[in-house]
């Protein structure tokens, strides 16, 4: 791989080439990307989307959406930090037009997006689509679908559910927001498909980024970056981007540090934790005069916060540079955080959060909901649109037809195609209009 092919500025359908010294300087195609995304209908509904507590009456408590934006003021920081050292070290980058707010751009917006495919109810949202395939009444449709098709389902993976929101065809629009290929190399945390199942230990085959619906944007993707196969048989797999590694480290960097101090704030986590955990990451840089000054708990925890991020942000930046090379190469086979020098902190703030946080009572409920939410929206919304293909549909099955927006009423012969629909179509729900939707169906009035 090589930095000026996987900074590519092509949209989808471009016939022409966009280098870099023709841009725009007030409308630079990298921001163009960004203000699509938070103009996307997509990006909205993460406002009511539970990040991990469930929505409640306080005002602090992250939704996907403060989320993903903190995480894309992370990775704007890293991205530009990377920039500048990259220019400084491929000078013929910085005379092709580039600067390292470009890296900025294309961090902040991957980042911004990173969650755009996660369905409604937190992970457990994509662990209930899952299940339903599964174990659940759609495992009769198993004989109708390919092996990799039905993976697709039995593990619907937001990553995936994201590049399909953000690349997919609908009538009179053609290539999804049409970002630029960079931004979307750069959104790829696992670029390979759904089987084989972890093939490897390197990070890029953790997941999987496309579902086959999406496999021919994909290749066309990876080709245009250049970006190397990794598999060796006709299984599609590649290294990552590189900037896929600051992306996944700005996620890291939040969720790690934020969903500790959500549930402090909470009371969930008692503040002595936070002393004892973040103290670790912050004693070179801590003032303890200032702390001690602060009156309020939460005031002292968004300074401990504040500066266990910009050392995380730090310590992320030195290993991606000192390992560039290898990371271009497809070489680097972790995280950036998991070959940090606080790989041990992080894993100690991260255990007392699923001690305290993730397995709380609150989180537990709203996953068991979830669960039966979604499975008989699935449920009742797949055989719709098959007894409508089929021609056979009831009264009923008319009326859901209504409810259905018209870009999911799909009509295709294709098993696998009507029931992708579906999964989107429920996966941009937000978490109170699942709620509501699944009310409906069951013959509530509200």
């Amino acid at each position: 791989m090589n930095w000026e092919q996987l900074l590519s500025l092509k949209r989808y359908g471009d016939t022409e080439k966009r280098p870099r010294a023709q841009q725009d300087e007030t409308r630079l195609g990298f921001e163009v990307d960004f203000d699509r995304i938070i103009f996307s209908e997509a990006f909205r509904s993460l406002q009511d989307k539970t990040q991990v507590i469930p929505l409640s009456e306080t005002d602090f408590v992250h939704t996907r959406l403060t989320h993903s934006l903190e995480v894309s003021v992370v990775g704007r920081t890293l991205g530009r930090k990377a920039g500048k050292a990259l220019l400084e070290k491929y000078p013929n980058l910085k005379k092709l037009g580039y600067t390292f707010n470009d890296f900025g751009a294309i961090v902040a917006t991957a980042s911004l997006m990173h969650d755009i495919g996660n369905p409604p109810f937190g992970h457990s949202g994509e662990k209930a689509i899952g299940e339903y395939f599964k174990t659940g009444k759609g495992r009769k449709y198993k004989s109708q679908l390919t092996p990799k098709e039905y993976q697709d389902l039995i593990n619907f993976e937001g990553n995936a559910n994201g590049f399909k929101i953000l690349t997919e065809h609908r009538e009179g629009v053609y290539g999804g927001l049409r970002l630029s290929y960079a931004t979307l190399g750069a959104f790829m945390k696992y670029p390979k498909e759904s089987l084989p199942k972890k093939p490897t230990q390197h990070i890029a085959d953790k997941k999987y980024g496309f579902f086959q619906s999406e496999k021919e944007a994909f290749l066309d993707l990876v080709e245009t970056l250049g970006m190397t196969p990794k598999s060796t048989s006709q299984d599609i797999g590649y290294y990552r981007h590189p900037l896929a590694y600051l992306v996944e480290a700005a996620d890291d960097i939040c969720y790690t540090i934020i969903d500790f101090e959500d549930g402090i704030n909470l009371g969930l986590i008692d503040e002595e934790y936070a002393l004892e955990y973040l103290i670790k990451l912050v004693k070179d840089t801590i003032d303890t005069s200032k702390y001690h000054s602060l009156k309020f708990k939460k005031d002292r925890i968004s300074y401990l916060r504040a500066l266990a991020i910009n050392t995380l942000i730090n310590e992320a930046i030195n290993i991606f540079l000192k390992n560039e090379e290898q990371i271009v190469q497809g070489a680097f086979e972790q995280s950036l955080l998991d070959k940090c020098k606080y790989e041990a902190q992080i894993n100690d703030i991260i255990n007392i959060s699923i001690s305290k946080i993730y397995k709380s009572k609150e989180v537990i409920e709203k996953e068991v909901a979830g669960y039966k939410i979604i499975a008989d929206l699935l449920d009742v919304f797949v055989t719709t649109l098959n007894n409508d293909q089929a021609g056979t549909p009831t009264n009923y099955d008319k009326l859901l037809l209504h409810i259905l927006p018209k870009e999911f009423r799909v009509q295709s012969a294709s098993t696998y195609t009507r029931i992708m629909a579906i999964c989107t179509y429920i996966s941009r729900m937000s978490d109170r209009y699942a709620i509501r939707i699944h009310k409906k169906i069951q013959g509530s009035v509200l």
